[in-house]
Formats: structure tokens, C-alpha cells, sequence
């Protein structure tokens, strides 16, 4: 499931999807918040936490295996996320790795230009487009 998305967003950023690895782990509420807390200062709960290994495509070295980072998931959040959106569980599921995907890959969205640019290549991803 998360194979198709992936390879789209690596690809397009001349990143190896051979050699490429992503840790996806899923958790609870309390996990999440305990993440959250320790990792960003922030203590409440999130639905998605990106741990990137590089600060972007430059950054990652041209051989040899490749590990882009950890997305850590509230299984939670999905479900509830899922619901008040109208969509499955699936696609929430796949939302939340592609949002955490672009984080590991070096793209933000702290700016409002760089949030443009993030969200714009999140839903072209999301849409199975080559971008």
C-alpha cells in the first residue's frame, strides 16, 4: 500500500528507491504524546511525528543503503481523522505517510510558501501523479 506513494515521492526527488528505507511505526494516543513531549516540547497528542536522518535530497549519500528516516503514526488519530473527514482508515493511513514522507525527504511547511509547495506535491502524490 505504501510502496505505490513512496516510490512516487522519492523518485521525483532523484532519491534511489532501491536503496531507500523508511521505519514506519504505529501507536497509541499515550505513545504519541509521550513522543511528542519528549522529541518537540509540545505535550499533547498528534496524529503523525517524521524523525528525518538528513536535512534534504543534498544531504544523502549517492551509495550504499539509504535510511530516510522514522514515521511514527497514532493509530488513534487515523481512526478519528478517518471519521470526521468521511473517508477510510486507508486513506487517512496513507495521507499521514505521505505528510511524513515529504518531512523525511526535507520538504516543511512552517512558511506559507514552503506549505504551498509541501501540500501541492502531497496531493499530486496522493492523486498517483508523477509530479
Amino acid at each position: 500500500m505504501f510502496n505505490r506513494y513512496g516510490v512516487i515521492a522519492i523518485e521525483k526527488e532523484g532519491v534511489d528507491g532501491e536503496r531507500a528505507e523508511i521505519s514506519l511505526t504505529l501507536v497509541s494516543l499515550e505513545e504519541i504524546r509521550e513522543l511528542n513531549r519528549d522529541y518537540r516540547d509540545v505535550d499533547k497528542e498528534t496524529d503523525v511525528l517524521s524523525f528525518p536522518q538528513f536535512e534534504g535530497v543534498e544531504d544523502m549519500p549517492e551509495f550504499g543503503e539509504l535510511c530516510l528516516g522514522d514515521v511514527v503514526i497514532c493509530r488513534d488519530k487515523v481512526e478519528e481523522q478517518a471519521k470526521d473527514f468521511g473517508h477510510s482508515f486507508e486513506r487517512e493511513l496513507i495521507y499521514l505517510f505521505v505528510h511524513s514522507l515529504l518531512h523525511l525527504l526535507g520538504y516543511d511547511h512552517m512558511e506559507k510558501e514552503d506549505e504551498k509547495i509541501m501540500f501541492g506535491k502531497q496531493e499530486l502524490i496522493l492523486n498517483g501523479k508523477r509530479f
